[in-house]
Protein backbone atom coordinates (compact mmCIF):
# COMPACT_ATOMS: atom_id res chain seq x y z
CA UNK A 1 0.00 0.00 0.00
CA UNK A 2 2.57 2.46 0.85
CA UNK A 3 4.66 1.79 -2.28
CA UNK A 4 1.68 2.43 -4.12
CA UNK A 5 0.98 5.71 -2.71
CA UNK A 6 4.88 6.79 -3.46
CA UNK A 7 3.97 5.42 -6.94
CA UNK A 8 1.15 7.82 -7.29
CA UNK A 9 2.87 10.63 -5.78
CA UNK A 10 5.78 10.31 -8.38
CA UNK A 11 3.90 10.08 -11.17
CA UNK A 12 2.14 13.36 -10.08
CA UNK A 13 5.78 15.03 -10.02
CA UNK A 14 6.65 14.19 -12.88
CA UNK A 15 3.63 15.11 -14.83
CA UNK A 16 3.31 18.81 -13.32
CA UNK A 17 6.95 19.31 -14.33
CA UNK A 18 6.27 18.58 -17.40
CA UNK A 19 3.03 20.23 -18.08
CA UNK A 20 4.60 23.09 -16.16
CA UNK A 21 7.71 23.18 -19.12
CA UNK A 22 5.29 22.97 -21.76
CA UNK A 23 3.16 25.97 -20.34
CA UNK A 24 5.76 28.03 -19.85
CA UNK A 25 7.43 26.29 -23.47
CA UNK A 26 4.67 28.36 -25.16
CA UNK A 27 5.35 31.81 -23.41
CA UNK A 28 8.75 31.72 -25.00
CA UNK A 29 7.68 33.12 -28.33
CA UNK A 30 8.92 36.51 -29.98
CA UNK A 31 6.20 39.03 -31.34
CA UNK A 32 3.75 41.60 -30.63
CA UNK A 33 0.05 41.26 -29.42
CA UNK A 34 -2.16 43.16 -31.70
CA UNK A 35 -5.59 44.17 -30.73
CA UNK A 36 -8.03 45.50 -33.21
CA UNK A 37 -9.57 44.97 -35.91
CA UNK A 38 -8.57 45.34 -39.95
CA UNK A 39 -8.68 48.58 -41.03
CA UNK A 40 -7.63 50.54 -44.18
CA UNK A 41 -8.32 54.05 -45.82
CA UNK A 42 -11.05 54.36 -48.66
CA UNK A 43 -11.18 56.68 -50.97
CA UNK A 44 -13.71 57.96 -52.93
CA UNK A 45 -12.96 60.40 -55.60
CA UNK A 46 -14.81 61.88 -58.65
CA UNK A 47 -16.93 64.50 -60.32
CA UNK A 48 -20.14 66.53 -59.52
CA UNK A 49 -22.09 67.99 -62.18
CA UNK A 50 -25.66 69.15 -63.44
CA UNK A 51 -27.64 66.02 -64.62
CA UNK A 52 -29.74 68.73 -67.54
CA UNK A 53 -26.53 70.48 -68.32
CA UNK A 54 -23.95 68.15 -67.90
CA UNK A 55 -21.64 71.28 -66.45
CA UNK A 56 -19.78 70.62 -63.28
CA UNK A 57 -20.75 71.62 -59.79
CA UNK A 58 -18.43 74.19 -57.51
CA UNK A 59 -19.15 73.85 -53.92
CA UNK A 60 -21.12 70.97 -53.14
CA UNK A 61 -20.10 68.94 -49.96
CA UNK A 62 -19.36 65.38 -50.52
CA UNK A 63 -19.02 63.17 -47.04
CA UNK A 64 -19.34 59.96 -45.51
CA UNK A 65 -21.88 59.53 -43.72
CA UNK A 66 -22.17 59.21 -39.81
CA UNK A 67 -26.30 58.39 -39.93
CA UNK A 68 -25.51 54.68 -39.80
CA UNK A 69 -23.88 55.35 -35.73
CA UNK A 70 -25.73 58.30 -34.63
CA UNK A 71 -29.48 59.57 -35.23
CA UNK A 72 -32.11 59.37 -33.92
CA UNK A 73 -32.07 55.92 -32.35
CA UNK A 74 -28.45 56.54 -30.52
CA UNK A 75 -29.37 60.52 -29.75
CA UNK A 76 -26.98 63.14 -29.95
CA UNK A 77 -23.30 62.25 -30.23
CA UNK A 78 -20.98 61.76 -27.15
CA UNK A 79 -18.50 64.84 -26.88
CA UNK A 80 -15.58 63.15 -28.33
CA UNK A 81 -17.85 61.77 -31.34
CA UNK A 82 -15.07 62.68 -34.38
CA UNK A 83 -17.45 62.86 -37.26
CA UNK A 84 -16.65 61.54 -40.55
CA UNK A 85 -14.54 63.32 -43.69
CA UNK A 86 -16.76 65.31 -45.68
CA UNK A 87 -15.18 68.14 -48.85
CA UNK A 88 -16.23 70.13 -50.78
CA UNK A 89 -16.01 70.07 -55.35
CA UNK A 90 -13.89 72.31 -56.54
CA UNK A 91 -13.89 74.78 -59.77
CA UNK A 92 -14.20 71.29 -62.59
CA UNK A 93 -17.13 69.49 -59.97
CA UNK A 94 -13.95 67.43 -58.78
CA UNK A 95 -13.65 65.68 -55.32
CA UNK A 96 -11.49 63.29 -53.58
CA UNK A 97 -13.22 62.15 -50.43
CA UNK A 98 -10.61 59.69 -48.01
CA UNK A 99 -11.21 58.11 -44.82
CA UNK A 100 -10.20 55.36 -42.54
CA UNK A 101 -13.03 52.65 -41.79
CA UNK A 102 -12.28 49.12 -40.31
CA UNK A 103 -13.97 46.11 -41.44
CA UNK A 104 -17.23 46.67 -38.92
CA UNK A 105 -18.05 50.25 -40.31
CA UNK A 106 -19.11 48.68 -43.76
CA UNK A 107 -22.78 48.10 -44.60
CA UNK A 108 -23.58 44.74 -46.57
CA UNK A 109 -26.01 44.99 -49.25
CA UNK A 110 -26.45 42.08 -51.08
CA UNK A 111 -22.99 40.36 -50.09
CA UNK A 112 -21.12 43.87 -51.41
CA UNK A 113 -19.59 46.21 -49.18
CA UNK A 114 -20.67 49.61 -49.32
CA UNK A 115 -20.42 52.54 -47.72
CA UNK A 116 -22.85 55.77 -47.32
CA UNK A 117 -22.15 59.63 -49.04
CA UNK A 118 -23.95 62.58 -48.74
CA UNK A 119 -23.64 64.68 -51.91
CA UNK A 120 -25.47 67.79 -50.78
CA UNK A 121 -25.50 71.65 -51.71
CA UNK A 122 -24.56 73.65 -48.87
CA UNK A 123 -23.77 76.93 -50.84
CA UNK A 124 -27.95 77.81 -51.23
CA UNK A 125 -28.73 79.33 -54.38
CA UNK A 126 -24.93 80.56 -54.98
CA UNK A 127 -24.50 78.08 -57.72
CA UNK A 128 -27.65 77.42 -58.61
CA UNK A 129 -30.24 75.23 -55.98
CA UNK A 130 -29.35 71.25 -56.45
CA UNK A 131 -31.50 68.14 -54.55
CA UNK A 132 -29.72 66.77 -52.43
CA UNK A 133 -28.44 62.55 -53.14
CA UNK A 134 -27.46 59.95 -50.82
CA UNK A 135 -25.42 56.73 -52.46
CA UNK A 136 -24.12 53.85 -51.20
CA UNK A 137 -20.42 53.40 -52.57
CA UNK A 138 -19.98 49.92 -53.71
CA UNK A 139 -15.89 49.01 -52.88
CA UNK A 140 -15.81 45.51 -54.10
CA UNK A 141 -14.43 46.77 -57.40
CA UNK A 142 -11.99 49.32 -56.00
CA UNK A 143 -8.65 49.61 -56.64
CA UNK A 144 -5.96 48.42 -54.10
CA UNK A 145 -2.74 50.53 -53.31
CA UNK A 146 -0.41 51.06 -50.29
CA UNK A 147 1.15 48.14 -47.85
CA UNK A 148 -0.51 46.05 -45.52
CA UNK A 149 1.02 46.11 -42.09
CA UNK A 150 -0.44 44.36 -38.61
CA UNK A 151 -4.22 45.55 -39.06
CA UNK A 152 -3.94 48.49 -41.42
CA UNK A 153 -4.65 46.84 -45.25
CA UNK A 154 -3.53 50.02 -47.77
CA UNK A 155 -6.11 52.70 -49.68
CA UNK A 156 -9.05 51.39 -51.40
CA UNK A 157 -10.05 53.55 -54.24
CA UNK A 158 -13.06 53.82 -56.48
CA UNK A 159 -14.27 56.49 -58.87
CA UNK A 160 -18.02 58.03 -58.66
CA UNK A 161 -19.12 60.44 -60.84
CA UNK A 162 -22.65 62.21 -59.21
CA UNK A 163 -25.50 64.14 -61.31
CA UNK A 164 -27.65 65.86 -58.98
CA UNK A 165 -31.09 67.39 -60.15
CA UNK A 166 -31.19 71.12 -59.91
CA UNK A 167 -34.21 72.67 -58.16
CA UNK A 168 -36.53 75.09 -59.98
CA UNK A 169 -37.71 78.03 -58.69
CA UNK A 170 -41.48 78.31 -57.20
Amino acid sequence: MKTNKAFIKGINWLLAAIISMLGFAGCDTIGADEYGTPYADYTVKGAVVDKATGKPIVGIRVGYSAEKYYGVMYGPPSVNYKPKAHVLTNAKGEFKLTDRFDIGEFQLIDDVPTLPVWVEDIDGEENGLFQSEYIQVDFSDAKHSGKSKGWYNGEYTINVDVELTEIENQ
